[in-house]
């Protein structure tokens, strides 16, 4: 049973009227001549805030603050202050209260008798923004499918492609009551996530040809899937042993060795990164480690340089990209924004969340798209000779159909989206997937590895995975990664069949084991598949993470819209950042369709002019003029009436912990991560003497907020509301700056600082599923934002 908050009304005592919010009018943090009763009730409150905050931090949320989404929905008048406070406690709440029983439909009544009645504007603010951007009331439960109306009371949408983002904002926008329509050009839905049955021998058993691993299981939406339908997750093991050339065991103390050796190198990568500055993004992550590699003065043995090109597979494998056109500046910018917990295969296979999703979902299978039209009144899909009319459409097509032009947009795209798509990379990787008589390789390991003697072949089976666990048979996966998943688009299955079993076998035979012939065998080839072209994005050189939000940009005025996997900045190249992004999407779109409704005029994309001039920001702010607390100014330097640029950097405490805290519990480790590393930016126009005045308040950080947004009546906003009023501010000082000194290459993406973005180390073991071992050591505390307050 979840704990209650405490009631401390006067005429109430103990737990009588059930769960109640400590209101600070009554009670104030840190007052003296408390009675032991209520300081008891104080204690529980806190720790079940710090509860909900560390719940609310696996959706994707700080437990203490606000996300960029918020801020661009407005969800409080006055970003900073008791409002905020009070808005972040309702919202950890409702959060956690929907976490308590995924199943349910949670409704506002439920938290009006637990809300002071001064709040529930914030209740509305919290619960309303929750549910349309889909952090709750989301899925495949009986309870959550009932709220789709019978009758759709709203305008057509189509969605283009039925893969997880495609089916994640079909169901939310028929939710919402849109009459929906998916067009799907392959005959299944589920696009890169596809669960192949295999069959024969009287066996049966299904393996994952796509997408197979779901990461960070804690607040994975996909994982709350599988929980809502009562599915088993396997944890992946960690141990994977690695096999030399020949078959026999690479020696453990090596194999211990070199995995130190390549995180240190990754170490020494990203400290030179940020010497580098600016020149890291014409830099690619290969040919730095290689460097370094090759100067660190070690003399590497042969069987050495086999393991460090093992590791550098691997490394390709997560990327799905060679390693020689991965940029060094951001090829890790996502690592921040992990969700924490497990990583897990689905037994049974991702295919089956596929089954749950297309449920009563209307789609249209072989609907080839040649050609979309937009305009402000609508759009027209082109599928063969059908014509398909909508008030919105959403794209959903992977990023290799984009880059290969086969969808004609009409009028065309804006040169900043096709930059972007041009700009970021489009990787691959591809599998052997067989079945066999029996578990021959022991039942005790998911993964294990082999060496290869050519490193440009170092991909090729260089991983293999475990399936007989989940897939209900003895399922092995061998991987190919880097250029070897490129070659292996063209080698024949016979070949391919009998290079995986003289590897097996000469792993196995020296141990007395017969390696048998597969039942059946499947080989993938992602590459050359129409629908999708590759498997998942990178960062490549001259790209930032900031590209994938120019993809994800609408155009049309509110028309038409981008979902996907190189849609997401913050979880690209997985299965949950597609998902996510339908519900981004859905969100976007509701909100559109409801401005139309009410006659309120489309914010137009930024002009190609506007989009530069607020790029350069991370530059220009890199060296401001005035900087006191969180507060940074810049302005030209030349006219003292010229109007400055302020930005308010709103982040948590990075005070270091002693190392006595470094065992606690795995919430408030992946709480002290994100708060040491997340930070957002909020932006104003001021006068310069405005500037003046505000670095002279003294109070610190509240105070000058306080002033700013009280006195002044100054209203903070996100970057991208920083648009045509900027625009010439921004080139003029940056124009003046250019005067004086050199100019340097900006890119829209930001750079890392030494503090946050120094990489941590990389764990062979939780590398081998295509992901980051994002935060060994990270030790700041939770902070209570305290209780909700009518003062």
């Amino acid at each position: 049973m979840r704990p209650q908050f405490p009631t401390i009304s006067a005429n109430a005592s103990g737990e009588d009227k059930g769960a109640v919010w400590i209101q600070t009018a009554q009670i104030q943090i840190g007052t003296f001549g408390f009675r032991t009763a209520k300081m008891s009730r104080l204690s529980r409150s806190r720790r079940l805030i710090q509860a909900e905050a560390s719940i609310a931090l696996t959706a994707g949320f700080p437990g203490d603050s606000l996300i960029g989404e918020e801020v661009d929905a407005e969800v409080v008048k006055v970003v900073g202050g008791i409002e905020q406070d009070n808005y972040i406690l309702i919202r950890n709440h409702i959060i956690s209260r929907w976490r308590d029983n995924l199943s349910k439909w949670l409704t506002k009544d439920m938290f009006v008798d637990c809300i002071p009645k001064h709040c529930r504007a914030l209740l509305d603010s919290a619960y309303d923004f929750l549910v349309l951007h889909g952090y709750i009331n989301f899925g495949v439960a009986p309870a959550i499918k009932e709220r789709i109306p019978l009758k759709p009371s709203k305008r057509s949408v189509i969605v283009i492609g039925a893969g997880l983002a495609g089916l994640a904002a079909a169901r939310q926008l028929m939710t919402f009551g849109f009459k929906v329509t998916v067009l799907e050009g392959r005959k299944r839905a589920g696009g890169r996530v596809y669960s192949k049955k295999l069959e024969g021998k009287n066996m049966m058993a299904a393996a994952d040809l796509g997408g197979s691993v779901l990461t960070s299981t804690l607040g994975n939406p996909l994982g709350i899937l599988a929980r809502q339908l009562s599915y088993t997750l396997h944890k992946v093991r960690v141990r994977c042993p690695l096999y030399r050339v020949d078959g026999k065991p690479v020696d453990p103390i090596l194999d211990d060795k070199m995995e130190n050796a390549y995180n240190q190198l990754l170490d020494k990568v990203s400290i030179l990164r940020n010497l580098m500055g600016d020149v890291s993004q014409v830099v690619s992550l290969g040919a730095a480690l290689e460097s370094f590699w090759q100067v660190s003065g070690d003399v590497a043995s042969e069987e050495e340089m086999k393991l460090f090109h093992w590791h550098l597979a691997n490394l390709e494998y997560a990327n799905a990209g060679l390693i020689s056109k991965i940029s060094l500046a951001f090829w890790d910018q996502d690592d921040q924004y992990d969700m924490g917990g497990e990583h897990c295969f689905l037994t049974g296979g991702n295919g089956r969340l596929v089954e749950a999703l297309v449920d009563n979902v209307p789609i249209l299978y072989e609907k080839t798209v040649q050609a979309i039209n937009y305009s402000s009144d609508g759009v027209q899909v082109f599928s063969g000779n059908q014509v398909y009319e909508c008030d919105m459409a959403l794209c959903t097509v992977p990023l290799g159909v984009l880059k290969s032009g086969s969808i004609k947009f009409v009028p065309e795209l804006p040169q900043r989206k096709l930059d972007a798509i041009k700009r970021l990379g489009f990787g691959l990787l591809n599998k052997v997937v067989m079945l066999f008589p029996e578990v021959f390789w022991g039942p005790d390991l998911d993964t294990f590895g082999h060496l290869t003697d050519d490193p440009s072949c170092r991909g090729e089976f260089f991983l293999f995975y475990s399936y007989a666990t989940v897939a209900g048979g003895p399922v092995l996966i061998a991987l190919v990664a880097g250029e070897a998943a490129l070659k292996f688009e063209t080698m024949p299955l016979p070949d391919a069949v009998e290079k995986v079993l003289q590897i097996l076998k000469d792993i196995y035979e020296p141990q007395g084991i017969k390696v048998p012939d597969p039942i059946q065998t499947v080989c993938t080839r992602w590459g050359t598949d129409p629908f999708c072209l590759g498997s998942y994005s990178n960062v490549a050189v001259g790209a930032s993470g900031d590209d994938y939000d120019i993809i994800a940009e609408s155009v049309g005025e509110g028309r038409l819209f981008f979902a996907g996997e190189a849609t997401s900045k913050l979880y690209p190249a997985t299965m949950h950042g597609a998902f996510l992004s339908g519900f981004r999407e859905a969100a976007n779109m509701a909100n559109c369709a409801k401005a139309r409704a009410e006659n309120v005029k489309m914010q137009e994309n930024p002009s190609n002019n506007a989009y530069v001039c607020v790029s350069v920001l991370a530059g220009l702010f890199r060296d401001p003029d005035l900087e006191f607390g969180s507060y940074s100014i810049i302005f030209g330097r030349k006219n003292f009436d010229s109007t400055a640029i302020l930005r308010v950097s709103f982040s948590v405490s990075r005070k270091k912990t002693d190392q006595q805290h470094s065992n606690r519990l795995p919430f408030e480790h992946l709480h002290r991560h994100f708060n040491r590393q997340q930070e957002f930016h909020l932006y104003t126009l001021l006068s310069k003497q405005q500037a003046l005045d505000l670095r002279e308040v003294r109070g610190g950080d509240a105070m000058r907020l306080n002033y700013l947004c009280v006195t002044l009546g100054v209203k903070l906003i996100g970057r991208k509301g920083l648009g045509p009023a900027a625009v010439s501010v921004i080139a003029s000082i940056k124009a003046e700056r250019s005067e004086g000194r050199p100019s340097s290459s900006l890119n829209p993406g930001k750079l890392k600082s030494n503090a946050a973005s120094t990489k941590q180390k990389l764990n062979r073991k939780a590398k081998i599923i295509g992901y980051k071992n994002r935060f060994p050591n990270a030790k700041v505390g939770i902070k209570v934002v305290g209780c909700i307050s009518s003062t």
